[in-house]
């Protein structure tokens, strides 16, 4: 167990299974498994920020998303319904990057099927953000425009208090 491990080269890992008993070894292994499955999506999840300039635009529409459902003080079961729509946007976006990058590599020249592969693609984003704009308007859209009209009234209020 002292040869080399998974890094190719003696560690602390291979050093400590030998000291513990049977069932923590494994629990060692399973942590660290999971630990480096984090990191590869948290790397993936860069890529994504760092290449697609869509993902700002997401980036933009979920933080006033956030900002617009604090203000207008959603309620929990209107908060699931918007995570949903926004988890879903980042979803179609990130399964979009994934085709894209896996197309170019297969087919790096231009062709008619790679064109429709990330045409495809780009279709699930826009379908997916479509349908959350609606989703956003449906649950926020009534207590917008109750604050909208509480606001003007206010406005108006103040307007003839000047006028006096």
């Amino acid at each position: 167990m002292l040869g080399a491990c998974w890094y190719n080269q003696s560690c602390f890992r291979c050093i400590f299974a030998l000291d513990v008993i049977g069932g923590y070894t494994f629990e060692i292994k399973f942590t660290r498994s999971r630990l480096r499955s984090v990191s590869h999506a948290l790397g993936g999840w860069w890529y994504v920020i760092r290449t697609q300039q869509n993902a700002w635009i997401h980036a933009l529409a979920t933080v006033m998303v956030v900002i617009t459902g604090i203000w207008l003080r959603v309620e929990t079961r209107d908060w699931a319904l918007l995570v949903l729509a926004v988890a879903m946007v980042w979803t179609a976006e990130f399964l979009n990057t994934a085709l894209e990058v896996v197309v170019d590599l297969a087919s790096p020249e231009l062709h008619p099927l790679a064109k429709v592969g990330k045409d495809v693609g780009a279709a699930s984003v826009l379908i997916a953000a479509l349908s959350s704009i609606i989703i956003g308007i449906l649950v926020m859209g009534p207590a917008f425009l109750e604050k909208l009209r509480v606001y003007s009234l206010v406005w108006q209020m103040i307007c003839l208090t000047q006028e006096i």
